[in-house]
């Protein structure tokens, strides 16, 4: 194949050397990158399976279901934060935690914190409520109690439940978990990444050519 290779100059050995070195970085980075994935996908597989799909397909049945399992209510909250809406389920949370409470020299400031955060005209994490409960639960806070947030807790969950839950069990945050194992492990995903590293090797076999 090769002919009088100490005959070729030395520039032209040189970026052979250079080329292989560089298709050598890239088969191995190619090769990192594949076991990233695998071990992403255990990882994932591994963490579904620890909820039993009968449970998985209950979550299906009621937001409420959903929400008051600790794996769903992740699930769903990660959903969320995808659309850039978690401040409903962070308040929902917040006023779930605040119910709880025991001490009632606790309930004044943590009632300020949630509505400060949540509620305020200058939340951070303003949550969408109608003026008469917007209201209501502003004029609560001059003496809070333990259900000072339960109107505008039971709008939230109506909101979240009539359009973000439906979305919910329609994405791959909920049907990953509820479909059978490997079934969502297609070929594609691998295609895509080795077609990549040709079309790499392909680009700087092309340039030293």
């Amino acid at each position: 194949m090769c002919k009088g290779l100490a005959a070729l100059p030395a520039t032209c050995l040189k970026s052979a050397k250079d080329m292989k070195h560089r298709l050598g970085f890239l088969l191995q980075k190619s090769d990192s990158c594949d076991y990233g994935f695998s071990q992403g996908r255990k990882e994932k597989t591994s963490s579904s399976q620890r909820v039993s799909q009968e449970e998985v397909r209950k979550w299906a049945d009621s937001l409420e279901n959903l929400i008051h399992h600790d794996r769903g209510l992740a699930a769903f909250r990660a959903f969320l934060k995808s659309e850039y809406s978690e401040e409903n389920i962070d308040f929902w949370i917040s006023c779930e935690d605040y119910k709880k409470t025991k001490s009632p020299a606790k309930l004044s400031p943590k009632a300020r914190k949630i509505y400060d955060e949540f509620i305020s005209v200058q939340a951070t994490k303003e949550v969408n409520l109608d003026s008469c409960t917007r209201e209501k639960t502003s004029h609560n806070m001059l003496e809070p109690t333990l259900s000072c947030f339960d109107e505008a807790q039971r709008k939230i969950f109506t909101l979240m439940e009539k359009d973000s839950y439906r979305r919910f069990l329609k994405s791959p945050y909920y049907l990953d978990l509820v479909s059978p194992p490997g079934a969502g492990c297609g070929p594609e995903n691998c295609k895509r990444s080795h077609a990549h590293t040709l079309d790499c090797n392909s680009n700087i076999i092309s340039q030293c050519a």
